[in-house]
């Protein structure tokens, strides 16, 4: 698109106000010292930040260290000025307690940028699964031009010729250490074998479904998603979403004017076709919340749930990402829902068209890894919201619902989708792995495993504890799953039907701070109801008379703030504080001396 003359960028108010001539020179006077010169910086060109997600402490994001040359060009080409700053690192496999707490404390730090340095538009580097939500969150909170630039998944792994993807190996391994099956070197090097190059993980985990709705939101160039991190078109996609920012810039293509509720309902149904993160969930309300859009919670059944299953990617397929990319990646997705009439193809996007315009005769060229939409994997395979007597809100990811599963637990004749599970209940991890196996809790094929102390507030951040497996001994005997109930998270590479993000979490008082093992409960899919088959007087009874369940204290300032601020998983888990901030860069802030 033309550029408007004569556009006035906020920078300017830093290095060109008449007025202040004095401040004018403070602003400048240490840019000079690495080569920049006066000249640019009050040329009126925009200035680009580019918030640099990689480091060593975010292996998935360190491709970025590379790519920001390409991006670099790229705003120098189309005549803008970069400027790159760090972010609070996020790494999803190895920050404890848990990396939710990093998201939010991300976002802080990111709007705190944004807003108080002269930056006119940005590009957002993301990767691991919570680095996009906390870059979308903070430009629709400052709302400056904005676009997201993904790492990409890292090559496909594989582990004596056979593809092993990252994270769900470990959750299938595991299973097959508990049986026998292997020992615990074969272990190590599945797990190793998965991640061959730079990248993020190559499933269709948190980070490939978050990087896939930055592109079904309309935040990123069409592609952009699933190009794998060592393709040289990533350092393409690089270059041109570095052109492409400087000209956001000169439209003043802000996320206010991208974001919709049409635009997160086309987020929510790419996420169910393909199989994608339960964790996206959480992600898509907090970044419809802080970008002032109406997104509810049975918004994933009424819009999502009947969607059919197109992608072939493992959790819940077979392959990988190097085969989605050259299927088609994002674009052949939203293309068969463009077709089927499931999908706003009016929507704006940060390439000044639309969703349909970016996405015409984009049609998958592999059918084996992108199904037509009336040939899909599996019917009715989005997203279930469940409420009862234990919680209001609980959310399944239907696609990983194996026959196995199916037939065992929801093919009873005259009962298809409802079944009852005595409850086995834990209070955290730890507890988890210390009695799994014991013999004393009688687990068997009828019983239903719940981890609670989990959420937001009792982890604190909620952690991906939920995809339980069942006992050595069940497993031995040939049950691989149980189903599962909790108020933390499952990782999104998980193969686990479980009912997860359970609001409100047992550490504010749900219901689930009251449930015993051995209760029974009942899970009736058709209804989307999870009840507890307890009387209503011996609730009461309990929540009069038993201690409510252990929450351990705070470990760091942050973790404390964390607490006091944040909502619950339902509600997108944010700091509800910063909600009623929105669009914050209309201001400029006042001068510092």
């Amino acid at each position: 698109m033309d550029k408007p003359a004569g556009r006035r960028f906020r920078s300017r108010e830093w290095f060109a106000d008449p007025q202040r001539s004095d401040m004018t020179a403070l602003y400048l006077e240490r840019f000079m010292n690495y080569g920049l010169t006066p000249e640019e910086l009050r040329s009126g060109r925009p200035i680009i930040g580019i918030a640099q997600t990689g480091s060593d402490l975010s292996p998935c994001n360190r491709i970025h260290l590379d790519l920001v040359r390409r991006v670099r060009d790229g705003i120098r080409d189309a005549g803008g000025i970069p400027m790159e700053f760090p972010v609070h690192p996020i790494f999803e496999n190895c920050r404890r307690p848990t990396a939710a707490l990093d998201r939010n404390l991300a976002y802080l730090g990111l709007v705190e940028i944004l807003y108080g340095y002269p930056i006119d538009a940005v590009v957002l580097t993301t990767g691991c699964d919570k680095t996009t939500p906390a870059g979308i969150m903070a430009a629709s909170t400052v709302d400056i031009p904005a676009i997201v630039l993904s790492g990409g998944p890292m090559l496909d792994g594989w582990h004596d010729g056979q593809l092993v993807g990252s994270g769900t190996v470990i959750w299938r391994s595991r299973r097959q250490l508990a049986a026998g099956q292997i020992d615990e070197e074969e272990f190590l090097q599945r797990a190793c074998s998965s991640a061959p190059s730079a990248g993020h993980c190559n499933t269709m985990g948190t980070a490939s479904t978050m990087n896939a709705v930055a592109e079904a939101l309309g935040l990123s160039l069409p592609g952009c998603a699933a190009i794998p991190a060592p393709y040289r078109e990533r350092g393409q996609m690089a270059y041109e979403t570095g052109k492409r920012i400087v000209g956001m810039a000169h439209e003043d293509l802000r996320p206010s004017r991208l974001l919709s509720r049409e635009s997160f309902l086309n987020a929510l149904s790419v996420v169910s076709c393909a199989g994608g993160s339960s964790n996206a969930q959480v992600h898509i309300m907090a970044m419809a919340r802080h970008a002032g859009v109406e997104l509810r919670p049975e918004d994933w059944t009424q819009h999502a749930y009947d969607l059919p299953l197109l992608l072939d990617m493992q959790p819940a397929g077979r392959f990988l990402g190097e085969r989605f990319f050259r299927a088609g990646g994002v674009p052949a997705l939203m293309w068969e829902l463009l077709q089927a009439g499931r999908l706003h193809g009016d929507c704006p996007t940060v390439t000044g068209r639309t969703v349909a315009q970016n996405i015409e005769g984009r049609e998958a060229s592999d059918r084996e890894v992108i199904r037509p939409f009336d040939e899909p994997l599996m019917h009715k395979a989005g997203f279930l919201v469940l409420s009862g007597n234990l919680f209001d809100f609980g959310i399944m990811k239907t696609s990983v619902i194996s026959q196995r599963f199916r037939e065992r637990y929801l093919s009873r004749p005259g009962h298809e989708g409802v079944f009852e599970a005595r409850a086995i209940v834990f209070d955290g991890a730890d507890d988890y792995h210390a009695r799994i196996n014991d013999p004393a809790l009688e687990i068997d094929e009828a019983c239903i495993l719940v981890m609670r102390g989990a959420g937001p507030i009792g982890w604190p951040g909620s952690a991906e504890v939920v995809n339980m497996q069942p006992p050595d001994a069940l497993i031995q005997r040939g049950v691989q799953t149980l189903p599962t109930l909790g108020d933390g998270r499952q990782s999104g590479t998980a193969d686990s039907p479980s009912i997860l993000n359970v609001s409100p979490e047992s550490a504010v008082g749900g219901g689930l701070c009251w449930l015993q093992t051995g209760d029974v409960l009942r899970i009736d899919l058709n209804a989307g109801r999870c009840d507890a088959l307890v009387s209503d007087e011996e609730i009461a009874r309990r929540l009069r008379e038993q201690p409510p369940p252990p929450v351990p204290p705070s470990q760091s300032p942050w973790e404390e703030i964390y607490r006091s601020h944040t909502g619950q998983l339902v509600d997108g888990a944010t700091l509800d504080m910063a909600l009623k901030y929105r669009r914050i860069a209309e201001k400029t802030p006042r001068h510092n001396h």
